[in-house]
């Protein structure tokens, strides 16, 4: 049962993705609170299920597969839901691009490097730009009910969830040139190979 837990956790996060969509449309304070709680219940998933397989040893390879993937599927509705709403808009919506461009190709880069059982393993930046990522966006998620609760004058939660976005999205250019380094380093010592 102990080995299934993280997984479990991993597939949670992907059912939740349809309910957190028909809570962003629910309108006023107990919909801006339902759709933050199931971000912040994913997100928290996100942390939990990988930090449960290594503590018990219990990685397993449907983890492996599945827990990327549910990362990408919150991340890009969330930031997508925010476009349509208006939240993320002008020039806001290039950090939105940069964060959701850099998703495709590390998924792309880690299948192909998987081929060769090379492993890309995230690095500490990495995990600060989810974090980063996963606060900004809960914070854009909260709408006014946010604003009421953090409030520090010039500051509400939109713009401090804005400059945050644009901080993940550099982070996210930062690293993701990295993962893009090594695996085209990569690909030129294959192909000397041959």
């Amino acid at each position: 049962m102990l080995k299934k837990i993280p997984n479990i956790l991993t597939i949670g996060r992907i059912i939740i993705v349809p309910f957190f969509v028909l809570a962003f449309y629910l309108p006023g304070f107990y919909g801006d609170l339902t759709a933050l709680i199931l971000f912040i219940v994913a997100s928290f998933t996100d942390f939990l299920d990988g930090m449960l397989a290594r503590m018990f040893g219990v990685e397993s390879k449907l983890g492996e597969l599945l827990d990327p993937i549910a990362d990408k599927i919150i991340v890009a509705t969330a930031l997508i839901l925010l476009v349509m709403d208006g939240t993320i808009r002008n020039y806001e919506v290039i950090a939105a691009i940069i964060i959701l461009t850099r998703e495709i190709l590390i998924s792309g880069l880690r299948e192909f490097l998987a081929k060769g059982k090379i492993k890309l393993p995230v690095s500490n930046l990495a995990k600060l730009k989810t974090v980063l990522q996963m606060v900004s966006i809960g914070l854009l998620l909260s709408g006014d009910t946010g604003n009421k609760i953090l409030n520090f004058q010039d500051y509400n939660a939109q713009t401090i969830g804005i400059i945050l976005l644009w901080l993940s999205a550099a982070l996210t250019l930062f690293t993701g040139y990295d993962y893009m380094r090594k695996g085209i380093d990569h690909a030129m010592s294959e192909d000397n190979k041959d």
